[in-house]
């Protein structure tokens, strides 16, 4: 395994969130999904999980709601094991939104949907429905609260099953593709929303195969294969061309922006900002 160590040196001190363990999972057909993965996320770290489908990414975050339970190892979140704590108990620290929003979506109205996990959590009467209100215009449905939500395209139904978690005001929030099937706007828009959590102090992971926003939002970038951990640090540490391979080898493509850079000899240029940047310093500078 290579670890990058200096993002994680970089965040300590604030705390830690998520511990992971020597995480093993087996699936009861056989398959290994995990296979001794250590990773420690800091409270109010902006992290993504990159790699190719069937690295393990899905499973993984899981492990920390209790959805899934390691077959070996532990973990910790808010520096509690999760072994003997309820989903309903870890659903106040861990929201979870899914990758396919239809495996999340049940109710009837978008308000109805959006106030489910929060009033399981504890809040009511007027907290609950200005949580409820505040996460529909945050995502940008407060037009559409008494909407059945399958009268909403697949973009909308994503940022309504954000907008769920987003109520629910738990210290982390977990992100399963969260940009897929939305246009720039939509991008955008979720790139706003995990920039208030951050001022916030929420600690948020993303698992995505957008690179390009992956690469121009996070901190910090964990590349998975095979169930392993092969790559931990900034961005520009993780695509970095002596990375190259590893990244091939689980499908990942390095940003265009480190590709251009790369042959411009402008060294490591994850971001379009940064490519820029680096195009404009003076030569020698």
């Amino acid at each position: 395994m290579t670890a990058l160590a200096s993002a994680r040196t970089q965040q300590a001190g604030r705390g830690v969130a998520i511990s992971s363990h020597g995480i093993g999972f087996t699936y009861p057909d056989g398959t290994r999904a995990l296979d001794g993965v250590d990773l420690e996320i800091p409270a109010g770290a902006l992290v993504a999980i990159i790699g190719q489908n069937g690295s393990g990414k899905s499973t993984l975050v899981r492990q920390w709601n209790g959805l899934l339970r390691p077959t070996e190892g532990r973990v910790l979140v808010d520096g509690r094991p999760t072994a003997g704590r309820r989903v309903a108990e870890l659903a106040r620290v861990v929201g979870l939104a899914f990758q396919d929003p239809d495996r999340q979506i049940f109710a009837g109205r978008c308000r109805a949907e959006v106030a489910f996990g929060p009033r399981n959590v504890g809040l009511q009467g007027a907290a609950l429905d200005a949580a409820v209100e505040g996460a529909l215009a945050a995502v940008g449905l407060a037009d559409a609260a008494d909407t059945n939500p399958y009268d909403l395209g697949y973009s909308r139904r994503k940022l309504l099953s954000l907008a769920s978690v987003l109520a629910m005001q738990t210290p982390i929030v977990v992100l399963d593709e969260p940009t897929t099937g939305q246009d720039a706007r939509g991008v955008e828009l979720v790139r706003g929303i995990i920039k208030w959590l951050r001022t916030t102090g929420t600690t948020v992971v993303a698992i995505s195969h957008d690179i390009e926003f992956v690469a121009g939002m996070f901190e910090r970038v964990v590349v998975m294969g095979s169930g392993r951990v092969l790559l931990d640090g900034r961005p520009d540490e993780v695509f970095e061309e002596s990375n190259w391979p590893v990244l091939a080898s689980t499908h990942v493509d390095p940003p265009l922006a480190v590709r251009v850079g790369a042959a411009l000899g402008l060294g490591c240029t994850p971001s379009i900002a940064a490519l820029a940047a680096s195009a404009s310093r003076p030569a020698g500078g």
